[in-house]
């Protein structure tokens, strides 16, 4: 039997706490079968701005304009003939307005979205027989509630009537609709003989005018509370019911969750940037759905679920399998070509099974915790075989998958022994993303020839600037004794971060610079990668032997130029360390986008405008650390940040040892007032859009490529 749920949004679906609204997302998520549909005063449009609050379900159908206008819920398409026959006999807005234009009373809502209807503020006690006269003389009918909205309509037109012509469109019978509502416009939808909730803190009018009806119920909660509650009663709806997993709108997919577990206890990331506290941040804020991840290590104890907040589905791989799928396959595989140096990639058939393997469990795994016609976001290289899993078992999911990384160009792709594999199920994307407009140009040439070509978008991931901002004012630059500048890099040990390069620049700095011995000193910050991973190995050795040998050589009593930390760092220690740097060196040979180059903008610039309004900038210059104004952002060509931030930062590129070397005695020499000006433009360049809507967005456009801006809300 057919189950419908028609609410009206403000005061009901809308209403009550995020709690109480995400329960009633969830169950409706869950119960797929009850089909929903909007009943509201709002136009489409503002409908539109609705459907941007994580906490919304998804409407099937919407009834809009207080009646007035019907849209399927899929693509915002009237609904003919029947919108059609609703507004039949509406004389139009300029009509109606300029008959109504000598009532003082009435203030039109310009500015609200209307379509097929006329909407007025009236206070309460002014509606009037010779308001209600005139518009009856146009051939309209009229609504009013809440003692202050005065809608005039189609003479035909009202959330009742339209609900009763799209019922019998779609063949509903009256006992299977639940009709929600909290205010007087909804009284038509009481009147169909469906049954009916009303939220407290309804209307009384409209408690009044259901008084005495016996199938109404009154759960006395507000808003979503209540309307869960009586899906409930009624048995549409129930906690942990049906066979097998709970099904989702959105189903995310990362082949790692946000922390590592090691049996006895949960470690978070030490940052609040990348991608695993943006996902982790964003379903902490009320974001739909299920994040799939891998648990490395079946024998360990896999977190019970009531261990962590967050909505998550692992899939527990043993230690071999993970080894083969990510130590091996992903970082000695397909990390090199990602990176543009495919004569380091390795190609290993069983270590290629495991990866296989590990992305048909994925596959398995979001298929079943995936409601029908879910958005399913992937996220990365590891994933790339999923979306053409995805599309043989479930084509009615709509999938999107965003590339952290870079792309490489199509000549450096084809290298892989497995492109063709990985090319046919890339094309099985709906939509794809990157930080930059050239990593995106080459997925396309990649790509090109193929049968389907998923849509390509561009959105940069930014940070949350202000945890960084508020750590930094908090926190002063630490004093280094007998260390002139600071040269700093913070970056995980992989040869594509050029860590041998930027040693080795060093060296050729200092011997053609006498004056910088004793003066500058690089600060690397390099942790090592996970136990397990081999493919930095050498990068490693080679690496340590430089700076022995670079120390070695130009150490004095009581300096040395490079300073290497081979460990992580609380984030704290990594502000401190972002304050104390007279410049910050990113020399990536490829970089998807480089987040600690953002982080030390967003440190830097506050701790700078901080100084600047506590003591000007005159005295800023009396920093321990600092050669006078803020640090210099040294960044590679490479890097996904360049293309945001561009000349503001000193570019180089790292393919060049020369280069290297003179930029960086370009940082060093730059006057601070320059310095002010290039961190004022790094700051403004910054934006301050946070992660979570980043990824909302993102979400939207995957799972509704058509949508726009919407205007205001009307209410």
């Amino acid at each position: 039997m057919s189950r419908i749920l028609v609410s009206d949004l403000d005061g009901t679906l809308l209403g009550g706490a995020p709690l109480d609204r995400r329960r009633l997302r969830d169950a409706l998520a869950h119960h797929p079968e009850v089909t929903v549909v909007f009943a509201t005063g709002r136009g489409a449009p503002s409908v539109r701005e609705v459907l941007r609050d994580p906490l919304v379900p998804k409407p099937r159908w919407i009834i809009a304009d207080v009646g007035a206008t019907v849209l399927d819920g899929t693509d915002f398409s009237p609904v003919e003939p029947l919108q059609e026959q609703l507004r039949d006999g509406w004389p139009g807005p300029r009509r109606v307005r300029a008959a109504l234009q000598r009532f003082d009373a009435l203030t039109y809502q310009h500015g609200v979205s209307q379509d097929g209807r006329c909407s007025y503020h009236l206070d309460r006690g002014r509606l009037t027989d010779e308001i209600t006269d005139t518009v009856r003389a146009l051939g309209c009918g009229w609504t009013y509630s809440a003692d202050r909205y005065f809608d005039v309509l189609p003479p035909g037109a009202s959330k009742g009537s339209a609900l009763r012509a799209l019922a019998e469109k779609q063949g509903w019978a009256a006992d299977s609709i639940l009709v929600a509502g909290d205010s007087l416009n909804d009284l038509s939808l009481f009147r169909l003989g469906a049954r009916g909730v009303v939220v407290a803190d309804a209307e009384p009018a409209l408690l009044a005018a259901l008084a005495e009806d016996p199938s109404v119920h009154r759960p006395g909660r507000p808003g979503a509370a209540a309307i869960l509650e009586a899906l409930r009663t009624l048995g549409w709806v129930a906690p942990g019911s049906g066979a097998g997993p709970r099904r989702h709108s959105l189903v995310v997919g990362y082949h790692r969750p946000p922390f590592q577990w090691t049996g006895g206890g949960r470690q978070p990331p030490a940052s609040p940037n990348g991608i695993l506290p943006t996902l982790a941040s964003s379903f902490a804020g009320g974001l739909p759905g299920i994040w799939v991840a891998a648990l490395p290590g079946g024998d360990q104890e896999a977190p019970p679920a009531h261990r962590t907040d967050l909505p998550l589905a692992l899939l527990s791989l043993d230690a071999a399998q993970w080894a083969g799928y990510f130590h091996r396959a992903c970082k000695e595989t397909l990390w090199p070509v990602l990176m543009s140096e495919p004569d380091r990639s390795v190609f290993d058939e069983r270590a290629w099974a495991d990866y296989r393997a590990v992305n048909a469990r994925f596959a398995d795994h979001i298929s079943a915790h995936a409601a029908h016609g879910a958005t399913v976001w992937l996220h990365d290289y590891n994933l790339w075989l999923v979306p053409g899993l995805l599309r043989t078992a479930r084509p009615d999911l709509r999938t999107g998958l965003f590339h952290h990384t870079p792309f490489p160009p199509a000549e450096v792709f084809a290298t892989l022994p497995v492109a063709r594999e990985l090319l046919a199920s890339l094309a099985c994307l709906d939509w794809a993303g990157f930080h930059t407009a050239a990593f995106a140009e080459q997925f396309r040439r990649a790509l090109a020839g193929s049968p389907r070509l998923p849509r390509v978008a561009v959105h940069p991931l930014g940070i949350d600037r202000p945890a960084i901002e508020a750590l930094a004012r908090g926190r002063q630059p630490r004093r280094r004794a007998a260390t002139g500048r600071v040269v700093l890099s913070v970056e995980r040990l992989d040869y594509a971060k050029a860590p041998v390069q930027k040693v080795e620049a060093l060296e050729r700095l200092l011997a053609a610079r006498p004056d910088l011995r004793g003066q500058v000193t690089f600060r690397l910050v390099c942790p090592p990668p996970e136990p397990g991973i081999t493919a930095y190995d050498t990068t490693r050795t080679l690496l340590e032997r430089r700076i022995a040998e670079v120390n070695d050589s130009w150490r004095r009593r009581d300096w040395q130029p490079v300073d290497y930390l081979p460990q992580r760092l609380s984030l704290a220690e990594v502000v401190d360390e972002y304050l104390a740097a007279d410049v910050f060196w990113v020399t990536s040979l490829q970089d998807g986008m480089n987040l600690t180059a953002k982080e030390f903008i967003a440190a830097q610039s506050a701790q700078s405008a901080q100084s600047a309004q506590s003591a000007g900038y005159a005295r800023s210059a009396q920093s321990p650390n600092r050669t006078g104004g803020p640090g210099v952002l040294v960044l590679s060509r490479h890097a996904g940040a360049a293309a945001e931030v561009g000349d503001a930062a000193l570019l180089t590129d790292p393919h060049s040892p020369d280069d290297l070397s003179a930029v960086l005695a370009r940082a060093l020499a730059v006057p601070a007032a320059e310095r002010r000006t290039r961190m004022d433009r790094l700051s403004h360049l910054l934006g301050h859009e946070r992660p979570a809507d980043w990824a909302q967005r993102i979400i939207r456009a995957i799972g509704d490529p058509e949508g726009d801006g919407a205007d205001p809300a009307a209410r």
